[in-house]
């Protein structure tokens, strides 16, 4: 029988880190109920000591997700690991599914310029640090903070001494994406044949993708360094340039299943949902190459191609489509959809909602879209069930109307309408577009005194002049980087939406002392 490949997904930790990816607890758990139901071995839920906010996300997932391990991220010290079992404690009070993962820094460059610590002050820190977590859960990770440039032979001097104080997984960083395959699968090899325990415990690796090689390299600890734990994130979010892709590597491993003589646990049919919801949730938007989730991975424009997959499918599909998500029939539901096949097309798509009040709004939204637009798609559904994510509680600014006035060798002009609160907000405004003016219009009464760092628009479906446009906006205020999203068949109206929807986060009980004034 085939060894497992065990996927440890960290999109709600690793992936949230990408500037503007943050995500709000609601946003979070949606995404944990949807890697759960991809089945991925571990949810590395968040940096439970990081944040209050960041507390209650791994808190709310450990109490809700049955079906996957729950793991909380802490740094080698009483207070972090104290904080992490806290969050788990739903997780840890049902006796299985919960992991701490604690780290420390191990490189030279990491020790003395970051940390300021000797070798020997490490080595205690990482051992006392286990000792504790060991002694609060049952299951723990280590992790040596850029692993893959420190001295090998302290290296491994503190990866035994973590083993014997019971660590479960050891966990090799690339942090800074420096590694190559052939060097780093060696690298892994050698680390388990020297530490003497190393049977003891289940080894990992987390690939960064500053050069472009977070998969190759992790798919080299496997093969050739004997890892069963990879380390990922869906659609490779992350800081920098991000991490190893979850669906490239588990795609990979299964194709390729002849070579890698490996099974994973994942139900590849919740790839592209997941990628999907992740997508939208935090505005990064999917590249159309993008390997097993991008719109074209599976599309065929060559004649020979075409003719090909036509006559035999596998000539130039290495998989096919429906194995990891994608539908072969998009158009679903239209004006005259009822609302039970509306809910199981929902569920269907892997959304769940938690309340009846909650779908009836998404339908009513969907409704309208369909008096709009005559065909519906997937991609349609899940940007309006976005749109809907934000309840009215958690939604500050609300838009109410928009009309905008624009002829060839005139300047265009919008105005805009848009509650605040309780408040109601007319505004007008000029610009260099209708897009610009509305914009303008909007921080005509808001005066937030955002940057905006990002504007781009996206099709959500493809081939019709009745797409929906999905906006993405990005704005930062005192260091604080947010992305709004918003979808609507004018675009206009989306990027509306969209600004507003980055103004919400940003409006934040945080945020508002240091926003006085604003409306």
């Amino acid at each position: 029988m085939a060894d497992k490949l065990i996927i440890f997904d960290t999109t709600l930790r690793d992936g949230e880190q990408s500037p503007g990816a943050s995500m709000t607890k609601d946003e979070k758990l949606r995404i944990a109920r949807q890697l759960e139901r991809l089945r991925v071995d571990v949810i590395e839920a968040g940096f439970a000591a990081s944040s209050n906010g960041d507390f209650e996300a791994v808190k709310s997932i450990a109490d809700h997700v049955s079906e996957s391990i729950v793991c909380s991220l802490a740094r080698a010290n009483d207070r972090d690991i104290g904080r992490a079992a806290e969050a788990l404690a739903g997780a840890l009070a049902r006796g299985s599914g919960a992991r701490i993962h604690t780290f420390i820094a191990t490189s030279e460059l990491h020790m003395a310029a970051k940390l300021r610590m000797t070798r020997e002050q490490v080595l205690e820190q990482a051992r006392l640090a286990v000792r504790f977590a060991r002694n609060l859960c049952s299951d723990v990770e280590f992790s040596p903070e850029d692993g893959y440039r420190s001295d090998p032979d302290f290296l491994c001097q503190v990866l035994e001494a973590v083993i014997d104080e019971g660590a479960g997984t050891i966990n090799i960083p690339d942090t800074v994406g420096y590694a190559v395959p052939e060097l780093f699968g060696d690298f892994i090899r050698r680390l388990r044949e020297r530490v003497p325990n190393s049977e003891r415990a289940i080894w990992s690796v987390h690939c960064h993708n500053d050069l472009g090689m977070a998969v190759a390299n992790s798919l080299a600890g496997v093969k050739v360094g004997g890892a069963r734990q990879v380390e990922c994130t869906i659609n490779g979010l992350g800081e920098r340039a991000g991490n190893c892709s979850l669906e490239e590597v588990v795609m990979a491993v299964r194709t390729r299943r002849d070579h890698y003589g490996l099974e994973v646990g994942i139900d590849t049919t919740q790839i592209v949902p997941a990628s999907r919801m992740v997508s939208q949730t935090t505005g990064f938007v999917v590249q159309p190459n993008k390997a097993v989730v991008g719109a074209n991975a599976f599309a065929h424009a060559s004649g020979i191609h075409q003719d090909g997959v036509l006559k035999a499918r596998d000539t130039y599909e290495i998989m096919r489509a429906e194995d990891v998500g994608w539908s072969a029939n998009k158009i679903v539901l239209g004006k005259l959809s009822g609302r039970n096949a509306f809910r199981q097309r929902l569920h269907e798509l892997g959304i769940e909602m938690d309340s009846e009040a909650e779908v009836n709004a998404a339908f009513a939204r969907f409704k309208d879209l369909a008096d709009r637009k005559s065909e519906i798609f997937d991609e349609d559904i899940i940007a309006l069930v976005g749109d809907e994510s934000v309840t009215a509680e958690q939604e500050h600014y609300r838009l109410l109307s928009l009309a905008q006035h624009s002829e060839t060798g005139e300047r265009p002009h919008a105005k805009v309408a848009f509650a605040a609160g309780s408040a109601e907000f007319h505004a007008e405004s000029d610009g260099n577009g209708p897009v610009d003016a509305s914009l303008k219009a909007i921080e005509s009464k808001v005066r937030s005194g955002a940057e905006l760092m990002l504007y781009s628009v996206n099709a959500i479906t493809s081939g019709s002049t009745e797409s929906q446009g999905e906006v993405t906006v990005r704005l930062q205020l005192g260091g604080r980087v947010v992305n709004g999203v918003g979808a609507d068949p004018d675009i206009v109206v989306a990027s509306a939406k969209a600004y507003l929807s980055a103004l919400n986060k940003l409006h934040s009980a945080t945020d508002r002392v240091a926003a006085q004034g604003w409306p």
